[in-house]
C-alpha cells in the first residue's frame, strides 16, 4: 500500500496539482485548506508525510511543524514557500522540517524529495526493530547433537520457503525464542525486521498498546501517537512469547491481523495494512485452554499452521556437554577469564542433573560457575549445591539398588547439603531425627 501523505494548501489550484501529481505516485492524499484542519486531521488519522506551505490562513506552517514535532514526532512535514522566503524555509528546517520547496516548484523535484524522505523512514523504521528485537545475536550457535533436536532442524529446513506461521511449544527454557530467530533469518524474510514480545509480562492494556500502537490521547499518558510491534515489524517477522497469556479480546485483535492483514491503533479510527509473519510459543497445553474457553480455536489453527515442540534438555542429554562447553568460552571471554575447560567431577555433576530449566538454567550454572571459579578447570566447588539433590538415577542392570539403599542415598544428600545438621536434614524429609537414624543405620 501506498504511503499516506496530507496535504495543507491554500491556494486551491495548487492543491489540485499537487494532489493529483502525488496520485499519479501511487500515494494516498489527503488535501485540506488551512493549518487548523490539517492539525485536526493528524490527530485523527495516520499520515508518512506533510507538505504545508508555510503561509496560511489561521495557523501557518511554522506553527503548524511546531504542534507536529510535539505530538507526532516520528510525521515528516516538507515546508512550501515562496521564491523570496528563503529564510523562512532555512528557519522551518531548523525548528525539525524535514525538506522544504520553492515556489513556482517542479513537480518531479517535489517527487524526489517524497521518495527520498520515505526511503530515509524505511531505514529508520527497520533500524528501531533492531533496536527492539530479542537482542540475540543472529551468529548465535544453536547445537543440535541429539537426535530429536536434529529433527527439530530439519523441520526448520522443511519450511523455508515457506511464510507460514509458526507454533512453538515446550518447556520454559528449552530455546524457543533462538528456533523463532532461526526461523525468521532461514527465510525470504531475513532481512526485514525481526522483533519479540513476551505476552506474559503487560496487563491487557499495555500489550494492546505494544502490539498495535496508539494514538494520541487514546489512554492517559497516550501524549503522543505511538506504532506498535505489528507496525514497526511490517514485512517482517513478529515472535510472540507466552501466547497463552493473551486476554479473549486481544487474541481477537491478533486474529484479524492474521486474516484481514490489517488492524487499528488503539483509539484510532483508520485501519492500517500490514504484511507481518507470526511466530507464537507457549509453555501451556492451548488444546486443553480451548477447551476451559481460555483460547480461542479459530485463532490457535490459523497459528498452528506449523508446530514444532522443542523437547526439555533432560531428553536430550547428548547436547548438554556442547551447551556447556560453548557457554564456558562465550562467559569466560565475557569475564577475561582463562577458563578452558570442567574437571570430570564437574562434568559429571552436570550430566546428572535433571535441567528442569532447561537450556536456559544450564547457561546460568555455567555463568556463575565462570564468575566464581578461580582455577583454569571448572571444579564442582564453583557449581550450585543444590544441583546434587536432584541429580538424574541412571539404572545399569548390575547395579540396580534397593528401596532402603535409594532412600540411605537420598537421605545422605540431604545432609551433606545442610552441613550435616541432623535436625534440619529430618525437617526437609518430613521425619523424625530417630526415623532419619534408621535409615542412615540401614
Amino acid at each position: 500500500m501506498g504511503a499516506r501523505i496530507l496535504i495543507a494548501e491554500d491556494e486551491d489550484i495548487t492543491l489540485k496539482h499537487l494532489t493529483y501529481a502525488l496520485k499519479k505516485e501511487g500515494y494516498e492524499v489527503i488535501g485540506v485548506s488551512n493549518g487548523n484542519d490539517a492539525f485536526a486531521a493528524i490527530e485523527k488519522e495516520t499520515f508518512d508525510i506533510v507538505i504545508s506551505d508555510i503561509k496560511m490562513p489561521g495557523m501557518d506552517g511554522i506553527t503548524l511543524l511546531e504542534k507536529i514535532r510535539e505530538s507526532a514526532p516520528d510525521l515528516d512535514v516538507i515546508i512550501v514557500t515562496g521564491f523570496g522566503s528563503i529564510d523562512s524555509a532555512v528557519d522551518a528546517m531548523k525548528r525539525g522540517a524535514a525538506d522544504y520547496i520553492t515556489k513556482p516548484f517542479n513537480l518531479d523535484e517535489l517527487a524526489l524529495k517524497v521518495r527520498r524522505i520515505l526511503e530515509k523512514k524505511r531505514v529508520e523504521h527497520e533500524n528501531v526493530a533492531l533496536k527492539v528485537s530479542l537482542g540475540i545475536d543472529i551468529q548465535y550457535p544453536f547445537v543440535a547433537k541429539s537426535r530429536v533436536m536434529k529433527r527439530v532442524l530439519d523441520i526448520i529446513q522443511s519450511i523455508i520457503n515457506s511464510d507460514c506461521n509458526v507454533l512453538l511449544t515446550g518447556e520454559s527454557g528449552v530455546g524457543k525464542g533462538l528456533i523463532a530467530k532461526i526461523i525468521h533469518y532461514s527465510s525470504a524474510r531475513k532481512d526485514k525486521p525481526f522483533l519479540g514480545l513476551n505476552c506474559a509480562i503487560f496487563t491487557e492494556e499495555l500489550l494492546a498498546s505494544e502490539l498495535f500502537g496508539h494514538e494520541k490521547g487514546a489512554y492517559t499518558g497516550a501524549v503522543t501517537s505511538k506504532k506498535g510491534l505489528i507496525e514497526v515489524a511490517d514485512t517482517g517477522t513478529l515472535f510472540l512469547d507466552e501466547i497463552a497469556e493473551m486476554s479473549p479480546a486481544i487474541q481477537a485483535k491478533l486474529l484479524k491481523v492474521i486474516e484481514d492483514r490489517e488492524f487499528m491503533r488503539v483509539g484510532g479510527t483508520r485501519s492500517i495494512k500490514v504484511n507481518v509473519r507470526l511466530i507464537a510459543a507457549t509453555n501451556q497445553n492451548l488444546s486443553a485452554l480451548i477447551k476451559e474457553g481460555k483460547f480461542r480455536e479459530d485463532l490457535y489453527y490459523r497459528l498452528n499452521v506449523m508446530d514444532i515442540f522443542i523437547p526439555p534438555l533432560r531428553d536430550r542429554r547428548e547436547d548438554i556437554i556442547p551447551l556447556t562447553k560453548h557457554f564456558l568460552q562465550h562467559y569466560a571471554k565475557k569475564e577475561n577469564k582463562k577458563i578452558t575447560d570442567f574437571s570430570k567431577e564437574a562434568l559429571d555433576t552436570l550430566l546428572s542433573y535433571g535441567f528442569p530449566g532447561n537450556v536456559r538454567e544450564l547457561e546460568n550454572i555455567i555463568e556463575r560457575a565462570v564468575i566464581l571459579e578461580k582455577a583454569a578447570t571448572i571444579r564442582p566447588e564453583s557449581l550450585p549445591q543444590t544441583i546434587k539433590l536432584f541429580e538424574v538415577e541412571t539404572i545399569s542392570p548390575n547395579q540396580v539398588k534397593t528401596i532402603d539403599e535409594l532412600n540411605r542415598d537420598y537421605a545422605e544428600r540431604i545432609l551433606d547439603f545442610v552441613d550435616n545438621n541432623r535436625s534440619k536434614a529430618a525437617e526437609l524429609l518430613g521425619i523424625s531425627r530417630t526415623s532419619l537414624w534408621r535409615i542412615l543405620k540401614k
